[in-house]
């Protein structure tokens, strides 16, 4: 994919350690998109506090009087490309970052949904055209894909953005994580570098 000239990226990490390998990847991440000439939204979850919890009015479609939602979405809409980042725990994001698709994903942001004759027809609104995935875990490759059926995959891609977006799916698992060398550590950040480089 040819590098477009000034693409603004949402980069959003979801790790309570400021100094984990996530923290690590979140910073190299907005650097090569920055000495790339792009603009980044990033957000830290944890240290923004990000409240993953939905309102009644958010379910009822209604604004929830939170800035930092309301900043989020207007970000997300904006985004040419999306940077997701964090550790898998039970073969899940963690609880803020579900809480952030909840309260951010929303109608009307992410995609609309119109009745018909046949049921009801979903457009997805989102305008990012790649959405990359940089997460860690400490289940070996063999398991998560072969016993568990590769859960990150299909909740990202299949159950998310396939739903709110036309945007190309990429992404490395970093494992395994607990057992991992400063040298393999070293390379894993120049890995996720160059798949920035090679999308934006």
């Amino acid at each position: 994919m040819e590098k477009e000239e000034h693409m603004k990226i949402s980069v959003i990490i979801g790790h309570p350690y400021s100094k984990s390998f996530n923290a690590a990847l979140a910073e190299k991440t907005t650097e090569t998109l920055k000495k790339r000439g792009h603009e980044v939204f990033f957000h830290d979850l944890y240290r923004e506090n990000f409240n993953p919890v939905l309102s009644p009015e958010e379910l009822a479609g209604q604004d929830g009087g939170d800035e930092l939602v309301r900043i989020h979405r207007k970000e997300i809409k904006e985004a040419d490309g999306i940077v997701l980042i964090h550790p898998e725990w039970w073969g899940q994001p963690p609880a803020v970052l579900k809480g952030w698709v909840d309260r951010v994903l929303v109608p009307g942001t992410a995609y609309e949904t119109t009745m018909t004759e046949n049921g009801s027809v979903t457009k997805g609104l989102l305008k990012a055209e790649t959405v990359i995935l940089f997460a860690t875990s400490n289940t070996p490759a063999e398991r998560e894909e072969g016993v568990l059926g590769d859960p990150l995959l299909h909740i990202w891609r299949d159950c998310t953005f396939s739903f709110c977006s036309k945007a190309v799916f990429d992404r490395i698992m970093f494992r395994v994580i607990e057992t991992s060398t400063a040298g393999e550590r070293k390379q894993w950040l120049e890995d996720a570098a160059g798949m920035l480089e090679k999308y934006f």
